[in-house]
């Protein structure tokens, strides 16, 4: 990642009068602020004031669950090349690790907007958008629904009128083609104030390729689209910043696979639910065979189509068993800190 020298390289990678004050101190003990660009195995690349510097975490940050990610706000002692500080973040995107790790993995910190890309017309899927919403909902971020390729069909309005139904206007939707130009330009003013924004995304969407289109010049290979399904082949390995030439960040990502929830706010994500289920006769209704259902009449008139509150009851179910899983890991590290503590406090036998 090559980054321009300027005297606001900072502000324009998002710094502000709030972060100044949050780093005040580290910058008292000698510390410079710098933000992670790059996340690599033991190592990151950090964008500061100076340019592009290669650092290493401290020893203080003795768990994983600790370490700075992508896009973070960090402490840097220039000496010793350590980053020694980890600022509190504002927004936080995670997901659950993949396979059978109850682990929360960062994908991006710190951003003000989340691109939701999917690509037309074979990568459109709304039960899978749900699920992003739900993600993007409790970071903090404003999520916007990013529809590419729209060269490839004829008509783009059945797939607006269908992201409708899980937006429920809370989101906007921006339909774009990298290839043609159509509507790019609409993509900037999410950046206006510095602001930063990543993409997430399936493999092959075209992400890459229109972090491209937003720099003006090509900074992240491409790859040709395949001619069976007009998908473009993985290329993206790992998370990167990018500095866009008007100031403001762009957050590349790799494609996501399977995005299994962490934390997900589906109040928000699913607030038409949400509200059919609060006309329910009894606060605590199981939605079974309790009179008075709100959610079973919607069901049967066709208020409430059955996709809809299958992929509800799905997450519902997911959230719940991480949940469980995580009170469980809790519980075990609790265990095993008191068990260290009390061999630390045993009296020693006398000889």
């Amino acid at each position: 990642m090559t980054l321009p020298v300027t005297e606001s390289l900072l502000q324009r990678l998002g710094w502000d009068d709030g972060w100044e004050a949050a780093f005040a101190d580290h910058c008292a003990a000698g510390l410079v602020p710098a933000r992670v660009a790059i996340q690599h195995r033991g190592a990151y690349d950090l964008a500061t004031e100076e340019g592009e510097v290669h650092a290493s975490a401290a020893t203080r940050f003795v768990r994983d669950d600790d370490l700075p990610g992508v896009g973070d706000w960090v402490g840097l002692d220039r000496e010793t090349g350590l980053i020694e500080a980890l600022l509190p973040r504002r927004t936080s995107i995670s997901r659950k690790e993949v396979w059978q790790k109850t682990r929360e993995q960062i994908l991006a910190a710190n951003v003000d907007v989340a691109f939701l890309v999917q690509a037309l017309p074979l990568d459109f899927n709304v039960r899978r958008l749900e699920r992003y919403l739900a993600m993007a909902w409790e970071s903090g971020a404003q999520p916007v629904v990013l529809l590419t390729k729209t060269d490839l069909v004829d008509d783009v309005t059945p797939y607006l009128t269908e992201v409708e139904t899980v937006t429920l206007g809370a989101c906007p939707v921006e339909a774009v083609s990298a290839r043609t130009g159509a509507r790019l330009e609409r993509l900037l003013a999410y950046f206006e104030g510095n602001k930063t924004a990543v993409l997430l995304g399936s493999s092959g969407v075209g992400k890459s390729t229109i972090v491209n289109a937003l720099v003006g010049e090509e900074v992240l290979a491409t790859q040709e689209v395949r001619e069976d399904d007009q998908r473009g082949r993985h290329t993206t390995s790992h998370r990167e910043l990018i500095l866009l030439p008007t100031g403001g960040v762009v957050l590349d990502t790799p494609g996501i696979r399977e995005l299994q929830l962490w934390d997900a706010d589906l109040e928000q994500a699913f607030g038409d639910v949400e509200e059919i289920a609060r006309r329910c006769r009894f606060t605590d209704c199981a939605h079974d065979q309790e009179p008075g259902c709100a959610i079973r009449e919607a069901l049967a008139d066709g208020s409430l189509a059955p996709d809809r509150w299958q992929s509800y009851v799905k997450l519902q179910r997911e959230l719940a068993a991480v949940e469980l899983k995580r009170n469980h890991l809790l519980r075990q590290e609790r265990v095993r800190e008191y068990k260290i503590r009390a061999r630390q406090n045993r009296p020693k036998k006398k000889r």
